[in-house]
C-alpha cells in the first residue's frame, strides 16, 4: 500500500468513526485498542480495571517507540479509583507478563513516571486473533463457494433473438 493510499484509508477510517461517534468526540482524540483484547479479556486473564488501565495507557501510546508514561495518579483519577488500586493491578499485570514497566530514575531528581510496554499482552492475545482471522477466512471461502454454486451456467443458444 502506498503512502497516499494509507493516508486515504486513515482519513476514511476517521470519517467512518465520526459518523458513529460524532465529529466533536473524534476531534477531541481517539485511540486504537485491538478488539480481541476486549473480546477475550476474561480468557486472557484481565478484569475490568485491568482493561480500563490498558485503555488509558493506550491513549498515550501514539508510536511504537514512544511508550506511554502517564502517572499512576493520572490513571487513578481518570478511572475513579485510588492510586494504590492502579499500582496493584499494574503489578499483577506485570507479574502475568502482560505489561512491562520500565522505571525512569534520574540521579538527584528522583523518579519520573514509568514507561509501559505491552509485548506480553500482544503475545497473549495473538492466538485468539489468529483463530478469529482463520474463522473469518474460512467463512469467506464458504460464502464464495456457496455463491459460485448458485450461479447458473448460461450457454449461448445460436439463432435465438435474431
Amino acid at each position: 500500500m502506498s503512502e497516499t493510499s494509507a493516508v486515504k484509508a486513515e482519513v476514511e477510517t476517521v470519517k467512518t468513526n465520526e459518523d458513529k461517534w460524532s465529529k466533536e468526540l473524534m476531534a477531541a482524540g481517539w485511540t486504537v485498542l485491538p478488539s480481541m483484547i476486549l473480546e477475550k479479556q476474561h480468557a486472557i486473564g484481565l478484569d475490568a480495571i485491568d482493561i480500563n488501565i490498558i485503555a488509558h495507557l493506550s491513549i498515550y501510546w501514539w508510536k511504537k517507540a514512544n511508550l506511554p508514561h502517564p502517572s499512576v495518579a493520572t490513571i487513578a483519577k481518570a478511572i475513579g479509583v485510588k492510586p494504590r488500586t492502579i499500582q496493584k493491578h499494574i503489578k499483577a499485570m506485570e507479574a502475568s507478563g502482560f505489561i512491562t514497566r520500565h522505571e525512569r530514575r534520574q540521579k538527584g531528581q528522583g523518579s519520573k513516571t514509568n514507561l509501559y510496554s505491552f509485548e506480553g499482552l500482544i503475545k497473549a492475545a495473538t492466538p485468539y486473533a489468529q483463530e478469529k482471522t482463520a474463522a473469518i477466512a474460512e467463512r469467506s471461502k464458504k460464502d464464495a463457494d456457496r455463491v459460485a454454486r448458485k450461479k447458473p451456467k448460461l450457454a449461448l443458444v445460436k439463432g435465438v433473438g435474431k
